[in-house]
């Protein structure tokens, strides 16, 4: 089982995607992979997303995760469908059991202060700063990163292409969640392919 830190060490972008056919699953999957970006967040938004992280599964150099899960009926579902971690927007007390009881890696989402402190009490570290333009932006997330030592960070929401190199130099960021890579639509593999590569390339504006 991979850690957490492995995950977002993997690539500077973690894209976050909305599979609305089961089909587009594995071409969009490797076409990510292809392109240097091998960890997938399938959000739980649609019917197809349990069959997805399945079919994402047989790519190789995949490491598929599930999104927006907000409870544990939810959180095994996608335990039993192969994720090998598990993104949530928030974090209750009976996610953060189902989390610890199955040992596998939850990345929980927080938006402020006070959210931090308790995930921080349930042993939480590495955190989603999700929604992160929303709620205050790079200059929230500097001043989170001077009060939380430790704690690393992908935010997510409102990140595009242009900027995620700002919110990459922050020394609190670990990498970024992106939905640009695969936007609505027909799938074209490869523009996925493309965005890809370039987002894998990301560095910190300096």
């Amino acid at each position: 089982m991979r850690d957490l830190d492995a995950i977002m060490a993997a690539a500077p972008v973690i894209p976050v995607l909305v599979i609305d056919r089961l089909e587009d699953a594995v071409p969009v999957a490797q076409a990510l992979v292809d392109g240097g970006l091998p960890v997938l967040e399938v959000t739980l938004r649609t019917s197809a997303a349990l069959g997805a992280i399945r079919a994402m599964k047989a790519v190789e150099g995949a490491i598929v995760g599930a999104g927006t899960v907000l409870d544990p009926r939810q959180f095994d579902a996608a335990r039993e469908a192969g994720a090998e971690f598990i993104v949530s927007p928030g974090l209750s007390d009976p996610l953060a059991a189902a989390a610890k009881a199955a040992r596998v890696p939850l990345l929980p989402g927080v938006a402020t202060a006070s959210e931090i402190m308790r995930a921080l009490d349930h042993g939480f570290t590495r955190l989603k700063f999700f929604p992160a333009v929303a709620s205050g932006g790079i200059a929230a997330l500097k001043g989170f990163g001077a009060v939380f030592a430790g704690v690393r960070f992908c935010p997510t929401g409102g990140i595009s292409a242009e900027t995620a190199p700002d919110w990459l130099k922050l020394p609190s960021v670990a990498c970024v969640g992106g939905s640009w890579l695969v936007p609505p639509g027909a799938i074209d593999p490869a523009a996925i392919r493309a965005r890809a590569r370039a987002a894998a390339g990301l560095r910190p504006r300096l």
